[in-house]
């Protein structure tokens, strides 16, 4: 977790020590006064993905704008890796994504082929649209994608 608008501070300083990092960006065009502006965002603003040893966390902690390692009990947390991976390659691959706010409930789906195959999330109708939210719980964030509903299945939830 790091200060506000520092994540691409956080991630040189990561990049120069050499610390196995991500930080995904998403394209937005800012309106000012007298022009248009295009500017790279981070999709999980306040965050920045770090890959490392426990024993080299206080390398991490020390980084300038460096808040805290997101964790329980003073004990980091980890996402699945497949989870970053997944998005990784999405936005590899050209694809377009951008912040959401946070969901946790409704239509829910999975994801049958593609980049981001086998995460599931939920389903958003906007200006006659279906969107395809993926929440990440560790972090309280989402972000929406664009995919082709012919992709997606539905989920099913059981009680027992």
């Amino acid at each position: 977790y790091t200060c506000a608008n520092r994540e691409k501070r956080v991630a040189k300083q990561l990049l120069w020590r050499g610390v196995e990092h991500f930080l995904p960006l998403y394209g937005s065009v800012r309106r000012w006064k007298d022009r248009r502006v295009h500017q790279q965002l981070p999709l999980f603003p306040g965050y920045v993905f770090v890959h490392f040893a426990l024993r080299d966390r206080l390398e991490v902690l020390q980084i300038p704008r460096v808040v805290r390692l997101v964790g329980f009990n003073a004990h980091p947390a980890a996402l699945p890796e497949h989870e970053i991976a997944s998005i990784r390659e999405f936005l590899a691959a050209g694809r377009y994504a951008e912040p959401h706010p946070f969901l946790q409930t409704g239509r829910r789906a999975r994801i049958r082929s593609g980049p981001l195959r086998g995460l599931e999330g939920i389903l958003v109708r906007r200006k006659g649209a279906w969107r395809f939210v993926l929440s990440l719980d560790l972090i309280q964030r989402s972000i929406r994608v664009d995919v082709d509903t012919a992709d997606l299945e539905a989920v099913t939830t059981r009680k027992e």
